[in-house]
């Protein structure tokens, strides 16, 4: 049996599953209409409709959902088998209710037959479709393996026929090889004996290159040497001059603290002799109101040490203010 025998049996299961289908539905809304409008409130009669146009879409849903997922070779799980068996057990029980109430067994039987009919129609199409799912992906495989072994063959007779007239063109550069290699090698050993004669002359030159270079590297060793003892000489000298002016620096440094710290003792001896009565000579008062400024006396305790008036005192801490305390010297003003 070929693919067209299959997608024809296809066919004809789809158009005879959804006649029974339309057919059931037909029956059944023809069927439950009156049950329905029986068991309605009179203004809304017109809804008995209604709830067989649902049950029968539910079915109309699985019917098709099942068909194209039998197509794909797909299951879509436990949800729709529960809502294939509730919508036939649905369409069966609308459909014998009213037979059932009345207690008519036969009517029930008669009523049965188009549930039942397309409940198992549903599940025997879709049986069906996945036996003809499985044969035709069963039969591609088959073609698409046979198509594969063709192709398979013509590719490997391809590769011969290249591979021989590979192996020809290879003999034949094979041939055109070895002459060239040939005219090659005399060529070569031609430039090999220019080369090496050219090579000895050139290193007859660079070995004359090399012993100047040597002899300039030479010399300019030495000159650098010569250059490096003159700076270390030259930096040696700048070190002993540099010690000798530190040196020179601290001391003279020591000297002017111990200058500084002799004229703090003078001036502590001076201060220490405390407020006078008298009136010291002017010399002796002179080096007491100096004293006093360097120890930021006032004016007033400067003129009880050295018994000279404020006027005196105050000049001569101007004077020394301005500097020239050491250069004024003669008769001070009498108090």
């Amino acid at each position: 049996m070929n693919s067209v025998h299959i997608r024809s049996a296809e066919r004809a299961l789809s158009v005879g599953t959804w006649l029974i289908v339309c057919g059931a539905m037909l029956y059944s809304i023809l069927t439950v209409t009156p049950l329905m409008a029986k068991h309605t409130p009179a203004e809304w009669a017109w809804t008995a409709p209604i709830l067989p146009l649902v049950v029968d879409a539910a079915v109309v849903i699985v019917v098709r959902l099942d068909a194209v997922l039998a197509r794909l070779g797909g299951h879509g799980g436990r949800w729709p088998i529960v809502l294939r068996w509730m919508t036939g057990c649905m369409t069966l029980a609308l459909n014998v209710a009213d037979s059932a109430l009345k207690k008519d067994l036969v009517g029930v039987a008669v009523h049965a037959v188009a549930p039942l009919l397309l409940i198992v129609t549903a599940e025997t199409g879709l049986a069906y479709r996945r036996a003809i799912t499985a044969a035709l992906t069963a039969q591609e495989a088959r073609q698409k393996a046979e198509q594969t072994e063709r192709e398979q063959a013509a590719t490997e007779r391809r590769e011969a026929e290249e591979r021989r007239a590979r192996e020809e063109r290879d003999h034949a550069a094979q041939l055109v090889r070895e002459q060239r290699e040939h005219e090659a090698r005399l060529a070569r050993e031609q430039t090999e004996r220019e080369e090496a004669a050219r090579r000895e002359e050139r290193e007859q030159n660079q070995a004359r290159e090399q012993a100047e270079r040597e002899a300039r590297e030479r010399r300019e060793r030495e000159r650098e040497q010569q250059q490096r003892e003159r700076e270390r000489l030259e930096h040696e000298a700048r070190e002993r001059r540099e010690n000798e002016r530190r040196e020179r620096e601290t001391v003279a440094a020591c000297e002017q603290r111990e200058r500084e710290e002799q004229a703090a003792r003078e001036r502590a001896a001076l201060l220490a002799v405390g407020p006078t009565a008298v009136k010291l000579p002017e010399d002796h008062a002179r080096q007491i109101v100096r004293a006093a400024f360097s120890e930021g006396l006032p004016v007033r305790s400067a003129v009880e040490l050295c018994g000279w008036s404020v006027g005196w005192v105050a000049t001569r801490y101007q004077e020394l203010r301005e500097g020239r305390g050491d250069e004024l010297s003669g008769a001070g003003v009498a108090a």
